[in-house]
C-alpha cells in the first residue's frame, strides 16, 4: 500500500511513471536499510534491562 501511494506521489510530482517508481523503491530500500541499522543499535545496548 505504502510502495502504490508513494509511486503515486512521485507520478505527481514529476509526470514520469518511471522515475516515480523508482522514488517508491529508492525511498523503501533506505527505511528497511535504517531500520536495519536502528534495531541493531538497540538490540546492544544493555542499561535499563533488568534480565
Amino acid at each position: 500500500m505504502g510502495l502504490m501511494v508513494m509511486t503515486l506521489i512521485g507520478v505527481l510530482a514529476t509526470g514520469s511513471a518511471a522515475i516515480g517508481g523508482t522514488l517508491a523503491v529508492v525511498n523503501a530500500a533506505i527505511g528497511l536499510t535504517l531500520y536495519v541499522i536502528y534495531e541493531r543499535i538497540w538490540a546492544g545496548i544493555t542499561w535499563g534491562r533488568n534480565v
